[in-house]
């Protein structure tokens, strides 16, 4: 019986160590597996644009681009630059510079996008409604995407041009320009699977921003007050129902009196109600959404992010990043139209309560940090 004993000791213990080996062995076959499925597909879970079912679309996804630090006095050069005129072609100096301050705007991008405290702000699922805000320019591999209130007109007329439906952008009716049946502007979101993926990998990817504030601003002044496009739906659908949920007296309710200002940043700030109206609103609340939801900018890897601000300068170096400056240029931009206008922003939110404004700044912090724009303590503290 010692003798027993002590075989069953002795083999117990190489069992025993060939028993946690194999666990360990399985353990770090599965941690592979899961790092390795990050960077061979994804399968993504597109819902449509405001809920119902989910649509299914696999493709990989080119990551954040991610680029080194410029050296401080660079930077101090590139922005110290004069802006050129919008219709100079720049010089390899004036490019040289231009391109230090683009890489400084993607590497501020990319370091926002790795902030987890405001991931939910600078995330979204790439889905079909992102999609269809990006514009193709096949024979020049150029995506576009639209984000309202910026200049988009414009920058639509050149890739309408580049795409040969007409020969200058001066020939443009303005009703065609957004007229999708009729500007020849196919949308990515009307390709395959394996079209979308080969694009979004290979072709020349831009956008515009503004400061999210003005371009509110210019959203409530375009489609409430002037509403030049005649656009009825804004006046009589969503105007209304805006002012019953958040006019704070309703004694002016008629249609006469419009849609206030304060009633826009109140239905915009209030995240459970703006939810529940948008439903209602469809796609026409695109030009008050945010660049995040509109373009996915931490979702996919784009290669010029122009500011309105500095467009006079942006412009003719956009068109020779994407190699089409000697194809067509960028319509005219009077100068100092687009640059960021402190008084206007003031006489807008005058009168509103800080409440209203730190909520709806809480709506658009990604959209300021992404992009450097700074936060407007003259209007939250």
């Amino acid at each position: 019986m010692p003798f027993l004993s002590g075989l069953s000791c002795h083999l117990h213990g190489p069992m025993m160590r060939r028993h946690w080996l194999l666990v360990g062995a399985c353990g770090w076959v599965l941690l592979v597996l899961v790092f390795v499925s990050k960077f061979i597909n994804f399968s993504f879970r597109m819902p449509d644009d405001y809920g119902g079912r989910p649509e299914i679309l696999n493709w990989t996804l080119p990551s954040i681009k991610t680029v080194k630090p410029l050296p401080e006095q660079l930077i101090q050069k590139a922005e110290s630059q004069p802006s050129p005129a919008s219709s100079g072609d720049p010089t390899e100096v004036e490019l040289s510079d231009w391109q230090k301050v683009t890489v400084q705007r993607l590497q501020l991008l990319s370091s926002v996008c790795r902030n987890t405290s405001l991931w939910n702000l600078t995330h979204t699922p790439l889905r079909k409604f992102v999609l269809d805000r990006i514009f193709v320019c096949d024979k020049h591999k150029i995506l576009f995407c639209q984000t309202p209130k910026v200049g988009n007109t414009q920058w639509k007329k050149v890739l309408i041009v580049l795409n040969g439906k007409f020969s200058k952008v001066e020939d443009i009716p303005e009703n065609v320009v957004h007229d999708h049946e009729r500007n020849g502007l196919p949308r990515l979101s009307s390709m395959s699977d394996a079209e979308i993926t080969e694009r979004l990998h290979t072709y020349f990817k831009f956008f515009i921003v503004r400061d999210p504030f003005e371009r509110l601003i210019s959203a409530f002044k375009d489609k409430f007050v002037k509403n030049p496009r005649f656009e009825p739906w804004y006046k009589h659908n969503i105007a209304p129902a805006i002012i019953r949920k958040y006019r704070k007296s309703h004694q002016d309710i008629g249609e006469s009196a419009g849609l206030h200002f304060e009633d826009f940043v109140r239905y915009l700030g209030d995240e459970p109600g703006r939810q529940h109206l948008d439903r209602q609103f469809g796609d026409h609340i695109i030009h008050w959404l945010t660049y995040t939801e509109l373009c996915a900018p931490c979702d996919i890897s784009y290669d010029v992010v122009g500011h309105h601000e500095t467009l006079e300068r942006d412009a003719p170096y956009i068109l020779k990043a994407a190699d089409i400056a000697d194809l067509v240029s960028y319509p005219t931009i009077p100068p100092g139209i687009t640059r960021y206008n402190r008084t206007k922003v003031e006489r807008y939110f005058s009168g509103i309560s800080k409440r209203d404004i730190r909520r709806l700044y809480a709506r658009y912090q990604g959209d300021f940090s992404l992009f450097g724009y700074h936060r407007p303590d003259f209007l939250l503290d």
